[in-house]
């Protein structure tokens, strides 16, 4: 999935798969889930089914405009993602990661999030986890821009505790150096980690672009915070730290920043973009990934996050699980 870091003047891709921790989880365990993991979807999987042809064209400035004046405008796709709880049912998913892009107009109704509550439970769907973006920057050089960024995730906080996830996901974006980025995220994340921790949820941190993108600046940043609700959501794929028109002009090593961030992660972000012959990631191998995050020690939930192109929405989906599945039965000690 994704979108990178969203604001009113700049709008890039953020994406995201994801596992998280989820205590209120009611998947089934099969033989190809062991009782250590359980498999959810996480929403962008779905965001040109949702958005539409709007995305493509890739006016990243026209949709951050849309979504700040009129958001519910973004969504023309053929599906509506008010039902996702019932779509991924039908992928015979009982976890599901939302995305606050999709429901941007509805931050302080919670008569919709009773309604929403209830499709959920309808279903026997359990939200893990709410991805937060267009929020503004957790790393604000500004500290009154900052706060500001702080307190619009509150809000997020407070729908994830009512809908019983574990975890709102953020990103730690700023602008300055390195070094001048980390303190700054450290001060914003520890202030939103606090109020997190007085309704019981998590804030985890996606390597999302950026020096996010760099596994020990993230993972230096969660060691300065030292907060027990504060912690990291690794993404197999997201570690593109500059990108230009060409494609991504400095990337760093996927394998070593999964192990990097692995110390601090609540979840694991499992991204696909492309598939072999095998139904293998064509460009990442999965099988070590697997077994850099189960040798962390990590339990929890596999988010399916599709990205890619050469396949459907619903054809990825459908590739990713089986994927994850395959990996898992292959690591099972």
């Amino acid at each position: 999935m994704k979108l990178k870091q969203l604001s009113i003047t700049t709008l890039a891709v953020l994406f995201s798969t994801t596992i998280f921790l989820s205590c209120t989880s009611t998947a089934e365990e099969t033989a190809e889930t062991p009782a250590d993991y359980q498999i959810s979807l996480a929403q962008w999987s779905l965001h040109n089914t949702f958005f539409g042809d709007i995305l493509k064209s890739g006016d990243y400035e026209a949709f951050g405009r849309l979504l700040m004046t009129n958001p519910d405008s973004l969504l023309q796709g053929d599906l509506n993602p008010d039902n996702f709880p019932s779509i991924a049912k039908g992928y015979g998913i009982n976890i599901i990661e939302l995305v606050n892009t999709f429901y941007f107009s509805k931050a302080n109704d919670m008569e919709y999030w009773k309604t929403f509550k209830q499709r959920c439970d309808d279903e026997g769907v359990t939200v893990g986890l709410i991805m937060c973006d267009a929020l503004g920057n957790l790393g604000d050089a500004d500290s009154v821009a900052r706060n500001e960024a702080v307190m619009k995730h509150h809000a997020w906080v407070d729908i994830a505790k009512f809908l019983g996830a574990t975890s709102i996901r953020v990103n730690a974006a700023g602008t300055g150096t390195a070094e001048e980025v980390a303190a700054n995220a450290v001060k914003g994340l520890s202030k939103l980690g606090e109020y997190g921790a007085s309704q019981g949820i998590n804030i985890i941190v996606e390597n999302h672009g950026g020096y996010s993108s760099n596994g020990e600046w993230l993972a230096g940043v969660m060691s300065e915070i030292g907060m027990e609700n504060v912690g990291t959501l690794p993404d197999f794929g997201n570690f593109c730290i500059e990108r230009t028109a060409d494609g991504c002009a400095n990337e760093y090593d996927r394998y070593k920043g999964i192990k990097e961030l692995m110390p601090y992660a609540k979840g694991v972000s499992a991204k696909t973009n492309d598939f072999d012959a095998d139904g293998n990631e064509a460009k990442m191998d999965y099988l070590r990934i697997m077994k850099i995050v189960k040798e962390s020690g990590f339990k929890g939930t596999i988010g399916i996050e599709y990205e890619g192109k050469g396949l459907s929405e619903d054809e990825g989906i459908k590739a990713t699980k089986a994927l994850i599945e395959k990996v898992l039965a292959e690591t099972k000690s």
